[in-house]
């Protein structure tokens, strides 16, 4: 090449790293809001969101959207109205299943007592709820297990009247004596409980039938896409709350009680009804084949037995919608 050629060579060169960075994309700043769904109730989240740890360590501002069921957040969900949000197992399924853009990030908890079956005098037994009306939030963690209960106790669904609603509708349909049973959380269990009501059946009572039921971490692949390092935030401040849970418990019952506006013994009685997996169980639980995958899919099944789910929407595996990478590096 001769030196003339050589020289255009080298301009060229020059002038393409000089367009190429002016035009190259650039990195994504800080949203100047997070929108992250919740439903109201106690949970050991609730720690960070009364404090201001969210605001703090993502470093921007947090608009908080309540929902009444996983069946509205959803809707929210598909219309990009809530960026990261704490949702049931089912509707998580059910999301993944009608291919809303949505990655699994976390498990919020386990639940083991914190959803139970409350029933009016004389109903004992889920065999006893034959021809009553019974109440479950719609698309929720409590509905699945409501209907497992059903099958696991060989009762069909058609012997009883199922009632869909929101908990604040059931917990006045409960003291107007219109239902004679609801599948619901704390603090509306407790409510129950002390309006005549008695409990039946606890969500962890189905572990020893293969039900595995969580609530989790949910987050619109768009924005994670955009903003990972505020996810990989959000998870630590998550830690970081139960961290501080399991170091004064009663301080923290206190904390959410009063932020809630609720009373301290249904918070703690909810809060003692949850589990949640540190980093290492974590990154366990969400990695390939895990058990959040296979729970997942048991999940899909059933509700598509149910009627609640097309068959042939239930994707092959749920491993593709769980992104345990954030996970990790929060746990970096």
């Amino acid at each position: 090449m001769s030196t003339k050629s050589k020289a255009v060579a080298v301009a060229l060169t020059y002038a393409m790293w000089i367009f190429s960075g002016l035009f190259a994309p650039a990195q994504a700043a800080e949203p100047a809001v997070v929108k992250m769904g919740w439903y109201g109730s106690p949970r050991i989240w609730v720690i960070a969101k009364a404090s201001g740890l969210f605001e703090k360590n993502m470093n921007t501002e947090i608009q908080w959207l309540q929902f009444p069921s996983g069946a509205a957040a959803l809707t929210a969900l598909a219309s990009r109205q809530v960026d990261i949000i704490r949702m049931g197992s089912s509707p998580t399924v059910a999301g993944i299943a009608r291919k809303l853009p949505i990655d699994v990030i976390a498990v919020a908890e386990l639940i083991s007592t914190s959803e139970r079956l409350i029933a009016r005098k004389p109903i004992r037994t889920i065999s006893d709820l034959k021809g009553k009306r019974v109440a479950y939030p719609p698309g929720s963690t409590a509905h699945y297990a409501l209907m497992a209960a059903l099958k696991v106790n060989n009762v069909a669904a058609a012997d009883l009247t199922l009632l869909s609603m929101d908990p604040a509708d059931m917990l006045a349909a409960w003291r107007r004596g219109d239902i004679d049973a609801a599948y619901v959380w704390g603090p509306f269990t407790q409510s129950m409980e002390a309006a005549g009501g008695t409990e039946i059946l606890t969500t962890e009572q189905l572990q020893k039938d293969g039900y595995s039921i969580f609530n989790t971490y949910v987050v619109r692949k768009e924005f994670a896409e955009q903003y990972p390092e505020q996810v990989v935030a959000f998870l630590k401040t998550f830690q970081q709350a139960n961290d501080m849970y399991r170091n004064d418990k009663e301080a923290m019952i206190k904390l959410v009680a009063k932020h809630l506006d609720q009373n301290e013994d249904q918070v703690r009685s909810t809060l003692e009804g949850l589990s949640t997996p540190g980093y290492a169980e974590q990154i366990t639980m969400l990695g390939d084949g895990g058990v959040v995958a296979s729970a997942m899919a048991d999940t899909a099944r059933f509700l598509a037995d149910l009627g609640e789910m097309r068959a042939r929407d239930v994707p092959a595996s749920f491993d593709p919608a769980i992104d345990p990478s954030f996970m990790k590096r929060a746990a970096q």
